[in-house]
């Protein structure tokens, strides 16, 4: 599975139950998408 946070959201890539077993796992940590992507540090070019 992999998994791209962008700015902007994030890109889940996987097998169907792989995604929903992340979502879940993520779900438990942040209450809203955005919390979610602010949390990750952001990479300089």
């Amino acid at each position: 599975m992999k998994l791209y946070v962008h700015e902007k959201g994030i890109v889940l890539v996987g097998k169907a139950w792989e995604i929903k077993r992340k979502l879940h796992e993520y779900g438990k940590q942040f209450t809203l998408l955005e919390e979610w992507v602010t949390s990750r540090p952001k990479k300089d070019k």
